[in-house]
């Protein structure tokens, strides 16, 4: 990670602080059909991928927190964006994982490596904040990506249109990530 925090280093991909210039990423990766087919709202349009985006830089400027660009090292394409943010889980506060990644991605650990690096970091950033997953139960990668880093299925919550389920996680798990100090 660099000085100030704004950058995480795993083994194959950098994690930036999204900024104003990555706005055509998110448009793209947020309006995609194939990357909203577990939302039920469906893709978003460009005016509400900008809202997202004004939001996600609200976070980092007022709770020091939020959504990074991710791209696999050695290039500045955005291949992803994901992160933590606060919410309120059954009215206690919780930092929930997201994540979304370019199709052409899936299926490489990319979400899993930027997961892992994201709670390790936030671990030290915030130490003992609960950090949570909620997934639709038909969205198998995503509880798939929750079972790898080792979060523990809890129970349910009314969210993203329906029942979703929630991962907890069991402890420190900044070890499985491969962040550089």
């Amino acid at each position: 990670m660099d000085g100030d925090g704004r950058e995480i280093h795993t083994e194959r991909l950098v994690l930036r602080r999204l900024g104003p210039g990555d706005l055509p990423a998110v448009v793209e990766i947020q309006g995609d059909p194939e990357t909203s087919r577990h939302h039920p709202v469906g893709p978003a349009s460009p005016e509400q991928a900008a809202e997202m985006l004004g939001t996600w830089l609200a976070d980092w400027a007022r709770e020091g927190i939020g959504y990074w660009a991710v791209s696999e090292r050695g290039s500045d394409a955005v291949i992803g964006i994901g992160g933590l943010r606060w919410h309120e889980l059954d009215g206690q506060p919780a930092l929930n994982l997201y994540y979304r990644f370019r199709p052409a991605t899936w299926g490489r650990g990319y979400a899993t490596e930027m997961a892992a690096a994201t709670v390790g970091w936030a671990e030290r950033i915030v130490p003992g904040a609960p950090v949570v997953i909620v997934t639709r139960d038909d969205n198998k990668q995503s509880v798939r990506v929750a079972v790898k880093l080792g979060f523990v299925l809890t129970g349910t919550t009314a969210m993203y249109g329906g029942e979703s389920l929630v991962f907890r996680s069991r402890g420190s798990i900044s070890d499985r990530g491969a962040a550089d100090g």
